[in-house]
């Protein structure tokens, strides 16, 4: 295994793990630029940042290229992470680009409530950036004030379901709160970069009546949602972005009352300096153009749609954007 001191950590880059799934789009390859490995079926997400059983992310660039995640926390731990991250544990987000080319089910996660009595359930809160979404792009997230919970449950496995829900255009620049306990479903043509808890524990509610590649449909788990939706919450998860060009460096709180992580978008017309003052690392995703990151190890080019984990130990860095009028990151840390 390659090791360096954790005084030399650097900007690291994940090989994304590509995700076939039968609603998967076509903007990672038309919109961003990747060249996407061939498949029968379509890639639908892009996890740039894992640490699970079954798909553990590996770094892609300078000397610990090779290293997979598990080996990079047991090696470094909280230099790299942050003295928020207990040792020994998994990372603690899964980040993704979500690939929309049809809409997605209808589903839920759960909260630590009902993981208790949910077998092998684990909390699930996530956030959306729209990157790109097409003219008649929809997002579906919550339910109604004008839906009372017998409506739902009397709507549920029915096309009235669509009546008790909120429903958004989709507007490149817009983030949502997706906290646990919401309904929600992301229609076609939105191509999304989702931060969420380190989980993988989706209830599907309804899949709009059509079937899966084997000509079945896809299982549901409408009593496991039952379980988890939490009615009483019917605020809207939209968190609407800037609409006028920036003429100054802007940082945009988008979540920051989440528990879990806070994410900021950066608007960005020259050079910005930042600091990893080794409480958590930066997650930075660049949304719109790629970007030059200056630090104690050199420069780093960071690709357009591309995430890199800025280590908690890596002091003063900039975010040099070059000969781009306004170029736009989002930022993850965690808390």
């Amino acid at each position: 295994m390659n090791r360096i001191d954790k005084s030399e950590l650097y900007p690291v880059l994940f090989e994304p793990i590509y995700v076939e799934i039968m609603w998967g789009g076509d903007q990672m390859a038309t919109c961003l630029g990747r060249t996407l490995p061939k498949r029968e079926t379509p890639i639908a997400e892009a996890w740039e940042i894992a640490d699970r059983e079954d798909a553990e992310s590996v770094v892609e660039n300078g000397a610990l290229s090779g290293m997979s995640i598990r080996e990079l926390l047991d090696e470094y731990g909280q230099s790299f992470v942050g003295t928020v991250y207990t040792e020994g544990s998994r990372f603690p987000l899964l980040v993704k680009l979500i690939d929309a080319g049809k809409r997605l089910s209808l589903q839920v996660h759960p909260d630590e409530a009902a993981c208790e009595k949910l077998s092998g359930a684990e909390p699930k809160t996530e956030m959306w950036y729209v990157l790109n979404a097409t003219e008649d792009a929809k997002i579906i997230a919550g339910v109604k004030h004008s839906c009372t919970q017998r409506k739902f449950l009397d709507s549920v496995g029915s096309s009235n379901i669509e009546g008790c829900l909120q429903m958004f255009k989709s507007v490149p620049g817009d983030g949502y709160y997706i906290n646990s306990g919401t309904v929600h479903a992301i229609g076609a043509g939105n191509l999304l970069l989702e931060v969420q808890q380190n989980s993988n524990t989706t209830y599907r509610i309804s899949d709009w009546g059509r079937l899966g590649l084997d000509g079945n449909p896809r299982e549901l788990h409408v009593d496991e949602a039952l379980q988890s939706i939490n009615f009483a919450d019917r605020s809207s998860p939209r968190i609407t972005g800037a609409s006028n060009s920036a003429s100054h460096n802007r940082k945009f709180q988008l979540v920051n009352r989440c528990p879990f992580f806070q994410v900021d978008e950066l608007r960005l017309v020259g050079k910005w300096m930042d600091l990893a003052d080794g409480k958590t690392l930066h997650i930075l995703t660049a949304v719109n153009h790629s970007v030059i990151i200056e630090g104690r190890s050199g420069d780093f080019c960071l690709e357009r749609g591309r995430s890199c984990v800025i280590p908690a130990n890596y002091g003063r860095y900039y975010i040099n954007i070059g000969d781009e009028q306004e170029s736009t990151i989002v930022k993850t840390t965690l808390k």
